[in-house]
C-alpha cells in the first residue's frame, strides 16, 4: 500500500499554534513528508485495518463465543486510539468545527461513535440495533483513503465525471421503468410479473446480464423483449467505464503538469518540500530558498 507523500497538509487545514506541542501535533498528523509523520500514517493503517478484522471475526458465531472477551477488550482499545487521535486532530488546528464537518472529520467519528452508542442500548430487545451499530465499524476502512495519495485523484474523477454519468443513469432508469410496464402487460401476474415495480426489479437484472432466475418470461413475446434488453444491456455496460476512464486520464495529465511546475528544493529552516520552481522564499515560514539550478 502505497501511503500520501504530499509535501503539507490540506490547504484549508491552519495549525493552531505556530509553536509548541500543538504546532508538534499538527506537523505529526497532517504532515506526510518526514519520518516520525509517516510513521504516524504507518500506525493508523495497521490499527485500522486490525480492527476492521476484529470486526469481521467477532460476526464468525464459533470465533465470538471461544474469544468474545478478547474482541470486546480488542474493540475498546481500538475505539479508544481514535478517539485520542479524533480529539487531537480537532485540537491541533485552527477551525475544529470545520474539519469535524469536512468529510475526513465525519468518517473520524463514525469509526468511534457506534462502539459508544452501543453502551446506551443495552438489552435483548435492541440486539438487532446493536448488531448494526457493530457493522458499521467497518466504516473504519473508509478512514485508508486518506494515506493513499492516489484515492484524491480517483475521486476528482469521478467527481468531474458526475454530470454524463448521471445522464447515463438516468437513460438507463428509463430503460428499465419501461421495459418493466411492457412485461407487466406482456407476462402479467400469470407469470410471476405481479406488478409493475417487481417487473422493473426483473429489468434491472436482465440489463445487468445477471439473471437470477427467479422471474422468467413464458410467452414468445416476453422473450424477444427479454432479449433486446440483454443486447442493450451489452452495449451499454462499457459506456460509464468510458466516461470515468477519460476524466481520469484528463486529472492524471493534470497533475503531471502540475508536478512539472514545482521543484524540489526544500526550506532549509522548516523543511517543507515541493515549491514552485519560481519561489524565492518558503510558503510555510518565509526563509529564503536555495537558488534553483
Amino acid at each position: 500500500m502505497n501511503t500520501a507523500t504530499r509535501a503539507g497538509p490540506a490547504p484549508h487545514l491552519e495549525p493552531a499554534s505556530q509553536t509548541g506541542w500543538r504546532r508538534t501535533w499538527f506537523d505529526i498528523i497532517y504532515r506526510h513528508d518526514t519520518p516520525i509523520s509517516r510513521n504516524f500514517d504507518l500506525l493508523l493503517v495497521v490499527a485500522i485495518l486490525a480492527s476492521v478484522l476484529a470486526v469481521m471475526l467477532d460476526s464468525v458465531a464459533s470465533i465470538h463465543h471461544g474469544h468474545a472477551r478478547l474482541l470486546y477488550r480488542l474493540e475498546w482499545a481500538f475505539t479508544l486510539l481514535f478517539t485520542a487521535e479524533y480529539v487531537l486532530r480537532l485540537l491541533v488546528v485552527r477551525r475544529p468545527l470545520r474539519y469535524a464537518l469536512s468529510i475526513w472529520g465525519v468518517i473520524d467519528l463514525l469509526s468511534i461513535l457506534p462502539t459508544y452508542l452501543s453502551l446506551l442500548l443495552p438489552g435483548s430487545q435492541s440486539l438487532l440495533v446493536v448488531r448494526i451499530l457493530r457493522i458499521l465499524r467497518l466504516f473504519r476502512i473508509l478512514k485508508l483513503t486518506r494515506y493513499v495519495e492516489e484515492s484524491g485523484v480517483l475521486a476528482r474523477a469521478l467527481w468531474r465525471s458526475r454530470r454524463k454519468i448521471f445522464v447515463f443513469i438516468s437513460a438507463v432508469l428509463t430503460i428499465v421503468v419501461i421495459a418493466g410496464a411492457v412485461m407487466y402487460v406482456i407476462e402479467g401476474p400469470a407469470n410471476g410479473f405481479d406488478n409493475i415495480p417487481l417487473s422493473m426489479y426483473w429489468a434491472i437484472i436482465t440489463v445487468a446480464t445477471v439473471g437470477f432466475g427467479d422471474i422468467v418470461p413464458h410467452t414468445a413475446t416476453g422473450r424477444v423483449v427479454t432479449s433486446v434488453l440483454v443486447l442493450i444491456g451489452y452495449s451499454i455496460i462499457a459506456v460509464p467505464t468510458g466516461i470515468y476512464t477519460a476524466e481520469l486520464i484528463n486529472n492524471l495529465r493534470e497533475a503531471e503538469d502540475e508536478a512539472r511546475s514545482h521543484d524540489v528544493r526544500g526550506c532549509g529552516h522548516c523543511g517543507l518540500l515541493g515549491h514552485a520552481a519560481d519561489a524565492a522564499h518558503c510558503r510555510r515560514c518565509g526563509a529564503s530558498l536555495p537558488r534553483a539550478d
